[in-house]
């Protein structure tokens, strides 16, 4: 009998920094607010998504 694995789950990008600019993104994970609050009820690909967003966000305020 074959068992199928359930897919790894996405896990929060969170590192517990939470401070929110003032665009309402965190200067931790650099998700919106919008995401945080989403994120446990997004599925695997909306939060695949939140990350690619938090990370052009975190690249773009990086920038000197």
């Amino acid at each position: 009998m074959t068992t199928i694995q359930p897919l790894p789950s996405v896990e929060s990008p969170c590192i517990k920094k939470c401070c929110l600019d003032v665009n309402d993104v965190c200067l931790g994970c650099f998700r919106s607010l919008e995401e945080i609050t989403k994120w446990t009820q997004a599925n695997k690909q909306t939060r695949l998504a939140f990350l690619e967003n938090a990370k052009a966000r975190q690249k773009q305020l990086s920038l000197p």
